[in-house]
């Protein structure tokens, strides 16, 4: 392990033995830093004309010595966390400001993101000594959202030699503090994973209405929603990160202080934003489109169904696949494949391409299968009256009350992922029914079919993948347009539904609307 990391262009071999001898220092473990050690850093600094910083474990060790530039340290790579609800990192973060400046918003940003113990920053006098020191700490979950608490800055020789903090007693009792925060979560949740939705509006009219769309997709999905995130961007979202640098590093600590697991994003994130998103968070990242590709895998039942998921899931994958690291970029060769070979991330776009075109083939032939069924049932001349309508209005519920059926019926969305149909047999009232309608004297029979329900901005993979699915609808003599009057946002849903209808070229049926 090298004895000094960071900027260390440029540097005498004298500074570097100096910054060396920084690991020979102790700090008592109930002492943030010691008169010492603050001392010798400023001398470091002064001779360098660079920021420099340790850090301390709890037993007052020096295990990393850090060199900056004249305005902020870029700290190594820490690894993973230590295990445990509510635990710390078990270090803290003592560097110098050379220009006396108060904590910055890069240091408290590294106190969150890397969990550490506390940071203290060292403001140092004009003569290169130690004038104050400022430090901050994390805070569990409150009721003010506040992420970390910051200690006002004191004179150094008052804050190390007078001061009552004890920072060993500080940190059990914040990582106390902690620990009964995630118990209080273990306790009241449900074990499904916790989730930060995150959504960024171009017209503020329809913010509040696709909030609670997604909030209810990440219930059917299985997730917890801890908090929700919006902001208003009139002149677009940021190319690179959505919605912005700076709101996007505060996101991700507010979900670090609710011990989220994963960001959910409205819109759908380009794969540019994606690869951006995931390098600032070590969280997992999805975005809405995803989110409905899994609640889509999870109700899947037929063949049909799951064949369509998958294509519309590799269709999504595809343009995003990327190497994660040059680990990644390992070479097939060999007795037979000499030259430069192949990198893991062509074999796997490779492998989804070929696994695309496959899924085709077989969805075109399970489809030539349902030509065949719809011609006989052509044959018989019935009539077909297909239900649609947004998501979760009632379809099922409708073709169940009118046919006695049992199709599934959840209070979720897409809880009905394939198409059912069912006969439905009504007396005419009058004269035996026309021939062409089948049934008995004085009947009329029809054909329902419950088709799967459509959602505002329904990802464009979907709509090809399930486009076979969707035929049923190009079949149909009546198109019953279910909507859930109660829903508020009922008009807008009418409007998508009608989109929908206009891209799958079906807007010339006769339709019939049910409030």
């Amino acid at each position: 392990m090298e004895l000094v990391t960071g900027n260390l262009q440029g540097l005498k071999p004298s500074q570097r033995r100096l910054l060396e001898r920084v690991h020979r220092r102790r700090v008592h473990p109930a002492q943030v830093v010691s008169w010492e050690l603050a001392s010798f850093l400023c001398d470091c600094s002064r001779d360098v004309e660079r920021q420099v910083g340790v850090l301390i474990d709890r037993r007052g060790l020096v295990e990393h010595v850090v060199v900056g530039d004249a305005h902020k340290l870029v700290l190594p790579d820490l690894g993973r966390l230590r295990s445990g609800g509510g635990r710390l990192r078990g270090l803290r973060l003592v560097h110098t400001h050379l220009r006396a400046e108060p904590l910055t918003r890069d240091d408290l940003t590294d106190l969150a993101k890397l969990r550490l113990d506390l940071v203290a920053a060292i403001g140092m006098r004009p003569d290169g000594g130690a004038g104050t020191i400022a430090c901050a700490h994390l805070l569990p979950e409150n009721a003010d959202g506040k992420l970390w608490r910051e200690l006002p800055p004191s004179p150094a020789g008052a804050f190390l030699q007078e001061s009552g903090l004890d920072f060993a007693a500080l940190i059990r009792s914040l990582e106390e503090e902690f620990a009964a925060c995630a118990t209080a979560a273990r306790i009241t949740g449900d074990g499904r994973d916790r989730a930060m939705v995150v959504h960024v509006a171009g017209r503020s009219g329809e913010a509040e209405a696709r909030v609670v769309e997604l909030r209810e997709l990440c219930r059917t999905a299985g997730l917890r929603v801890m908090d929700v995130v919006v902001q208003q961007r009139p002149q677009g979202p940021d190319p690179r990160t959505l919605l912005g640098k700076g709101k996007l590093e505060e996101t991700v600590l507010r979900a670090l202080q609710l011990d989220a697991t994963l960001l959910v994003f409205d819109p759908e994130l380009t794969p540019t934003q994606s690869r951006s998103i995931a390098e600032a968070t070590e969280l997992k990242v999805i975005d809405r489109t995803m989110l409905i590709l899994d609640i889509f895998a999870q109700h899947a039942s037929t063949r049909d169904g799951k064949l369509q998921v998958e294509l519309a899931q590799l269709k999504y994958t595809l343009p995003r696949l990327v190497e994660k690291d040059t680990m990644m970029s390992r070479l097939t060769g060999g007795i037979g494949g000499r030259g430069p070979g192949e990198t893991k991330l062509e074999i796997n776009r490779r492998r989804a391409r070929e696994r695309i075109r496959n899924l085709e083939r077989e969805i075109d032939e399970l489809g030539r299968r349902r030509v065949g069924r719809r011609a006989l049932r052509v044959s018989r001349r019935l009539p077909v009256v297909s239900i649609v309508g947004y998501t979760n209005a009632g379809k099922s519920t409708l073709l169940n009350t009118l046919t006695d059926g049992d199709v599934l019926v959840e209070d979720k969305l897409f809880a009905t992922l394939d198409p059912t149909s069912r006969r439905l047999r009504f007396p005419l009232g009058g004269p035996s029914a026309p021939p062409s309608f089948g049934g008995g004297p004085g009947e009329r029979e029809v054909i329902l079919t419950d088709t799967v329900g459509f959602i505002r901005d329904l990802p464009r993979d979907l709509v090809a993948a399930f486009r076979a699915t969707l035929e049923e609808l190009a079949e149909a003599d009546l198109l019953l347009h279910v909507v859930d009057a109660a829903d508020p946002a009922h008009e807008a849903q009418i409007a998508a539904v009608e989109r929908i209808l206009r891209e799958l070229e079906m807007d010339g049926k006769r339709r019939l609307l049910g409030l």
